[in-house]
């Protein structure tokens, strides 16, 4: 599969006196047909890095290139067949969804952007709306059309910056299940950044994640969700909640207790053990449930963790 971007050493550092590092020198790439997920915590370089990737802010030192071609040296051709939306990307209010397209289509140079877009107005519920200015949209309604401005000219990339953000449930899957036709039907490849981990998981082949302006993971989502260790073992104790207690805490395991019920965090391997030492100890439960580490388990641990 071939690389249609590569970012290489890519660094932005602000201010001379006083110089901030906003991106440290990262290095990654997006493969054709590829939905990447570009995460991390708030302030860890995500929105510098695209704002790099498309040309409206400048960098220190690195290299971007689009299909081989270095940018921004190829920046007006190579902007033909990339695109962005992001849920933060307002739009001219007083113009209509039509025009506001229309314009925007002017950009690529197309001359039938009322034709293009009308099957993803249908889509996404705003054809109806086509003729009213874009500032008596809701915040939902608004988001579904940057995504509608993102793929109506066709592009090859896609850069997506919390596109599902402001949406309800129901429409962010419509979003995600459109995103993935898009990948498989035209071969678009998508760089997307949420921080909906259960959403990352369901739509990335692979996910990289950012913390201080530096690239800490690169790998498929079930891979990084199994790098946490941690279960969670939860019980509902019929009889013996102080001894659940007691065994607990002789293994220095974490846990919470509501009521009837105990929540133990422990490693996968000390499961069976534990379970066995509630037998030897004559509890009762009636309930068992076993919780896999997340996605969204390893964002927390990568947040928090300090250096």
């Amino acid at each position: 599969m071939s690389h249609v971007l590569v970012v290489e050493q890519l660094r932005k550092v602000y201010g001379k006196k006083k110089p901030f590092l906003a991106v440290g020198g990262i290095s990654f790439h997006l493969k054709a047909g590829e939905i990447l997920g570009f995460l991390g915590p708030n302030g860890s370089g995500k929105t510098t890095t695209i704002q790099m990737l498309l040309g409206t802010l400048s960098l220190t030192s690195g290299s971007i290139r689009y299909f081989g071609k270095e940018f921004p040296r190829y920046r007006s051709e190579i902007l033909q067949s990339v695109s962005f939306a992001s849920t933060y990307t307002s739009l001219p209010a007083a113009l209509t969804i039509e025009e506001n397209l229309k314009c925007f289509g002017l950009f690529y140079g197309l001359d039938e952007a009322e034709k293009r877009s009308a099957p993803l107005l249908e889509r996404f519920g705003l054809y109806e709306k086509r003729h009213q200015p874009v500032g008596a949209l809701s915040a939902g309604q608004l988001t579904r059309l940057t995504i509608v401005k993102a793929f109506f000219t066709k592009p090859k990339i896609v850069l997506l910056d919390e596109p599902t953000a402001s949406l309800d449930p129901d429409v962010s899957r419509e979003v995600c299940k459109f995103l993935l036709e898009q990948r498989e039907q035209l071969g678009v490849s998508i760089l997307f950044t949420s921080h909906k981990m259960e959403e990352v998981a369901q739509l990335c082949d692979r996910t990289i994640f950012l913390k201080d302006g530096k690239i800490i993971a690169d790998d498929v989502p079930q891979n990084l969700a199994k790098s946490v260790s941690t279960f969670e073992l939860r019980l509902t104790i019929v009889d013996g909640m102080k001894r659940t207690q007691s065994l607990a805490e002789k293994r220095k395991l974490k846990y919470t207790i509501d009521q009837r019920r105990i929540e133990i965090a422990l490693d996968e391997k000390e499961i069976p053990p534990f379970l066995s030492a509630l037998v030897h100890a004559d509890i009762s439960y009636t309930a068992i449930q076993i919780k896999e580490p997340s996605l969204e388990d390893y964002f927390l641990k990568i947040a928090e963790k300090k250096g």
